[in-house]
C-alpha cells in the first residue's frame, strides 16, 4: 500500500539517537552509528521522530509500505518491558551452540548401529521464524536455511545434510496461517546473508515456504545464491 512513512536521510543523520529516543514504537534503532528505520510495518507516519532530529535528517515520503500494525508494536513493547524486569520468555531468549565432536561432548552422541553420530547440528535459538528477532547477531554472514517444520521428521538425517554449518529458521505456512514473506524480507534486508536453501515437503501447502522466499528476494533487491530441496512424505529427496 502507498502511505506517508518516515525517511532518514543517512548523509545528514549524526547518530545521536535522539529520533530512536521519540519513536514510542520502536521503528528505529541505530545501526553502525546511523538512524535506520528497522520496522516499518511499526512506523505509524505520526513523526514523533521528526521534531527531535537535530540535522533535520528525517522527512516525510509517500511510497509503498506495509500497513502500520499496531498488535505487532504492542508485542514488542510488551517483550521489551519483560527484557527490563529481568523476564525473557525461554522460546525467544537468543543463544548461540557451539558443535564440535570431541572427546568431551562425545558422551551426549547417540549413534546407530552403523556408528553414525546422530549430534545435534544446530547452532543458534529459537528457530520459528516468528520468533526470531529479525536483527539476531547469528544472522551476520549467515548460509541461512529455510524449513518446513515437517521435513525434519521426514527426512532421517536431517541435521548433517541439511542443518550443519547453517542459521536454520522453520514454519509451517498452512498451520501458522501467516504469510512468512514480510519477516523473511526484513531478515534479508537487514543482514549480510551469503546463501539461502530451502526444504520444503512435497505437499501443495508447503509451497508457501518458498513462495515466500521468491517474494522476500524480489522485496529485498538482492541477488542471494538460493535452492529449494523438496522431500517426499515417505522421506526421500525428489528431483
Amino acid at each position: 500500500m502507498i502511505r506517508q512513512i518516515i525517511n532518514i536521510d543517512e548523509e545528514k543523520c549524526n547518530g545521536c539517537g535522539a529520533c530512536a529516543k521519540a519513536c514510542h514504537e520502536g521503528a528505529i534503532g541505530i545501526v553502525n552509528g546511523k538512524a535506520k528505520l528497522m520496522h516499518e510495518h511499526y512506523c505509524d507516519g505520526l513523526g514523533d521522530c521528526l521534531p527531535s532530529c537535530p540535522t533535520n535528517a528525517i522527512t516525510f515520503v509517500n511510497r509503498e509500505a506495509p500497513a502500520y500494525d499496531e498488535e505487532a508494536v504492542k508485542a514488542a513493547q510488551q517483550k521489551k518491558q519483560q527484557e527490563k524486569s529481568g523476564f525473557v520468555c525461554p522460546g525467544t531468549k537468543l543463544k548461540n551452540f557451539s558443535r564440535s565432536l570431541n572427546s568431551q561432548n562425545a558422551q551426549y552422541n547417540s549413534a546407530g548401529n552403523n556408528g553414525t553420530s546422530c549430534e545435534s547440528q544446530l547452532t543458534q535459538w529459537p528457530v520459528q521464524i516468528k520468533l526470531v528477532p529479525v536483527n539476531a547477531p547469528f544472522f551476520d554472514n549467515a548460509r541461512l536455511l529455510i524449513a518446513a517444520d515437517c521435513t525434519a521428521f521426514s527426512y532421517g538425517n536431517f541435521h548433517n545434510e541439511f542443518i550443519k554449518n547453517h542459521i536454520t529458521l522453520i514454519g509451517c505456512p498452512k498451520l501458522d496461517n501467516q504469510d512468512y514473506s514480510e519477516k523473511l524480507t526484513e531478515i534479508i534486508t537487514l543482514n549480510n546473508i551469503k546463501s539461502i536453501s530451502v526444504v520444503r515437503m512435497e505437499v501443495p501447502c508447503c509451497g508457501g515456504i518458498e513462495n515466500a522466499l521468491k517474494t522476500a528476494l524480489k522485496n529485498s533487491g538482492k541477488l542471494i545464491p538460493w535452492q529449494v530441496t523438496v522431500i517426499s512424505t515417505d522421506g526421500r529427496i525428489l528431483d
